[in-house]
């Protein structure tokens, strides 16, 4: 047991040498690969209690069981949260976007954002008075309308709305107004409005009290092919007959209406190794869907606003990285990032590996063959005849290696080598002692 040891111990001094190539290796791995992905983000959500921030307080406790934290900033709306994607440092990196204000950036900034892909579809609801007469947009130029309030969703969607009908700003009549939300549906059921616009989910508390409303009527989109064909991100939806409230038979007929889609934009500072993550939990959160969106429809690629994201499209493709399907996400995410840079590492310590038995064998030998170095010299002046000189110093010194060599440590398989050199080393001591003895003569002889 005590040889076995003391071969081991022999062999890794020998092999020390592999000790800093695996550091230099290994800290390398670590220098090049991208960090972690963090465990938190900001995500802008648009107003308490609205359409967005609901979602996201969703996606935040779907999140959360995975360890992940996600900040909720509240904002004024799309257009916000597009400004606050887009600032010079961005406090966020996340935000919920309606779907068609990506054409009025330009495209410089357009590309600095991508999509992970829709989550909901969010539809465009005209709700009026049912005295009023409405048969087309331009019919509502004399009302008092709620066009949404500056910067959101609502008021993007009813300005593109208005433009494809031709009717400019310049042309909104003075009793239009900068309202939207709960404000605006309070002064439509108060009989101060005569018709308002709203986007949002049909579930919506907001549409749903608007929708219960007898004095209000929801308007039908009959011309929402020729929405589509002039506006892509504005898709049909059909409002199937007490759809939003049974009761009050709400709508009382089939309906059709136009919806965009709800957007989960990100910018620059937006992990991709998140993506999977944000997207998973997402369709956790839309799993049910909702009254227009069958179940499993959510999230999805399609309808395209920005670029999507490259992550964002494998998982489409492919559904969740193989790890994350049975592992937590942060364990998941390192083994995905490190097993793929191993790849190049196992490429490098396959054959440094293959090196080390050679190395060894190499290193061990010449522990036991640098004395032959010396012996070869001694073998030559003897043949040269020019040894005699120093004669007596070289046994000396041949006497000295030999004490040497005993304290030399080889492994037991090495043994034989070294036990040979014993007998080269003693084998040139003695002719030197003969050379020694016939010098002495020699010299009696003379005397």
């Amino acid at each position: 047991m005590r040889r076995v040891l003391k071969d081991l111990k022999i062999m890794l001094l020998a092999n020390l040498w592999i000790v800093p190539v695996l550091a230099a290796l290994i800290g390398a791995l670590f220098y090049f690969v991208a960090p972690p992905p963090p465990m938190h983000a900001r995500m802008a959500t648009g107003a308490e209690g609205g359409n967005y921030r609901l979602f996201a307080e969703k996606l935040k406790t779907q999140l959360a069981r995975e360890g992940f934290e996600l900040s909720l900033v509240p904002s004024a709306g799309s257009r916000d949260n597009l400004e606050r994607l887009l600032a010079e440092q961005p406090a966020v990196q996340i935000a919920l976007v309606q779907s068609g204000l990506e054409r009025q950036l330009e495209d410089a900034d357009r590309a600095r954002l991508h999509s992970l892909g829709a989550v909901y579809q969010e539809p465009l609801w005209l709700f009026y008075r049912k005295d009023i007469a409405l048969e087309r947009i331009a019919d509502l130029l004399p009302l008092r309308l709620a066009l949404g309030s500056v910067g959101s969703g609502t008021r993007a969607a009813s300005e593109a709305i208005l433009a494809a009908n031709a009717i400019s700003p310049t042309q909104y009549s003075a009793s239009w107004q900068d309202l939207g939300g709960n404000k605006a549906a309070a002064a439509l059921n108060a009989g101060e409005l005569d018709a308002g616009f709203f986007v949002g989910p049909a579930e919506n508390t907001r549409v749903q009290q608007l929708a219960a409303n007898p004095a209000l009527r929801l308007a039908n989109f009959r011309r929402a092919a020729a929405y589509e064909a002039r506006l892509p991100f504005f898709k049909r939806v059909t409002i199937d007959e007490g759809l939003l409230n049974l009761a009050q038979n709400s709508p009382p007929q089939t309906t059709v209406t136009l919806s965009p889609v709800a957007t989960l934009a990100i910018n620059q500072d937006f992990h991709p190794g998140l993506v999977p993550l944000f997207l998973e939990a997402s369709r956790e959160v839309m799993k049910h869907g909702t009254l227009l969106d069958p179940a499993g429809a959510f999230p999805s690629a399609a309808p395209r606003t920005f670029e999507l994201s490259g992550a964002a499209e494998h998982y489409y493709q492919n559904g969740l990285p193989l790890l994350q399907r049975y592992l937590p996400f942060r364990i998941a995410s390192l083994a995905d990032r490190y097993i793929i840079l191993l790849i190049p590492l196992l490429v490098v310590l396959v054959p440094l590996l293959k090196a080390v038995g050679p190395l060894y064998r190499w290193r061990i030998r010449a522990r036991i063959y640098r004395w032959y170095k010396h012996l070869r010299e001694i073998d030559r002046q003897l043949d040269a005849g020019t040894l005699p000189a120093r004669l007596d110093s070289e046994v000396e010194r041949l006497e000295q290696l030999e004490d040497e060599l005993a304290k030399v440590e080889v492994p037991l398989s090495y043994s034989n080598e070294l036990y040979e050199l014993h007998v080269h080393l003693r084998y040139v001591i003695e002719r030197l002692h003969t050379l020694q003895r016939r010098r002495a003569t020699q010299a009696g002889t003379l005397g």
